[in-house]
């Protein structure tokens, strides 16, 4: 087992070795409650909806990120995304992101949702001044924040909160011990709650995963799941997301005999990892087919997925939306 795997076994699982270094998290707690109290947050010139959450890893961000900007734009709203622009490397900041813009120079889920939303994206580690570039220049009069919870400079109107319905808050603990950004207490400082997968032991709003059609990366063809032929049920999954179990098990879920490919979050991807000793089909995460478009690739999928949240969480949000300042 590595290192890695060895510390998410303990985050995720009891703690035990790692409580040696407990007082490391109670100085990092010190820092990030004296960071919220000592900062000054920022207006951009428009109201800012973040989503994030306290944990370490994915739970479903960028999915509510689209289905809430496309919300918004459906009710008028001139909306703008930034993002941090993780693993990326862009020749300055803030970086607007263009239609032709690679994942090297943004990081990968900027580039997923500029491609999937057609709005603008803004990346820059200083998400104040991405933001302020989207009103100035683009006239937006409502920013969506992809993460950025921790991000206190930044002035928020409302915030979303995601958890991962499977992995929870951990052992609980802030890190290094546990995986927490955050105390689990800032739960209750958030406007709305949403649990991804669902739990009987989470108090929130619920939302799945939804994605039934694969699309082919060399030629783009569209192929429903349920019609994938039953002889060719053995699959290679591809995944470099925070919790990779969710998208095998969402392929075991509907048929697959799945063949697990784990990848570290945001993961740079070679060829050669993506080739296997046998003709089975390869299915990735949407994710990560942005780094993957380049290669040539046969028999290669990707499945795209939309956040179904539950219907009370967008009565709450609309109440949330009407009181906001509108230009």
């Amino acid at each position: 087992m590595s290192l890695e795997q060895r510390i998410n076994a303990a985050w995720y699982g009891r703690p035990g070795w790692l409580l040696l270094l407990l007082p490391l998290t109670f100085l990092f707690r010190f820092i990030a409650a004296l960071r919220r109290k000592l900062i000054s947050p920022q207006s951009c010139g428009a109201p800012v909806i973040v989503v994030g959450n306290i944990s370490v890893g994915g739970s479903g961000k960028t999915p509510v990120v689209l289905a809430l900007a496309n919300f918004c734009r459906d009710r008028a709203y001139r909306v703008g995304i930034v993002s941090r622009g993780y693993g990326g490397r862009a020749p300055h900041y803030p970086f607007k992101l263009e239609s032709n813009t690679e994942p090297g120079i943004v990081g990968d889920e900027p580039c997923l949702i500029a491609r999937r939303s057609g709005l603008p994206v803004v990346v820059a580690p200083d998400r104040v001044a991405a933001a302020k570039l989207l009103v100035e220049q683009h006239n937006c009069n409502l920013i969506i924040s992809d993460d950025g919870l921790q991000h206190y400079r930044l002035a928020r109107d409302i915030e979303v909160l995601l958890v991962d319905g499977q992995r929870g808050f951990g052992n609980g603990h802030c890190l290094p011990v546990g995986p927490l950004r955050e105390p689990i207490r800032r739960v209750s400082s958030v406007d709305l709650t949403v649990i991804n997968g669902g739990s009987s032991s989470l108090s929130g709003h619920t939302m799945l995963l939804a994605g039934d059609t694969a699309v082919n990366l060399s030629d783009g063809e569209s192929r429903c799941l349920t019609d994938w032929p039953q002889t060719s049920r053995r699959v290679h999954a591809v995944a470099g997301i925070g919790n990779p179990s969710r998208f095998f098990d969402a392929l075991r879920s509907k048929g697959f005999d799945v063949i697990e490919h784990p990848f570290a979050d945001h993961h740079i991807y070679s060829e050669s990892d993506l080739q296997f000793a046998d003709d089975f089909a390869v299915i990735m995460t949407e994710k990560d087919a942005v780094k993957c478009a380049r290669f040539t690739l046969e028999n290669t999928w990707m499945l795209p997925v939309d956040a179904d949240i539950d219907d009370a969480f967008y009565a709450a949000f609309s109440s949330l939306l009407e009181r906001l300042p509108r230009s």
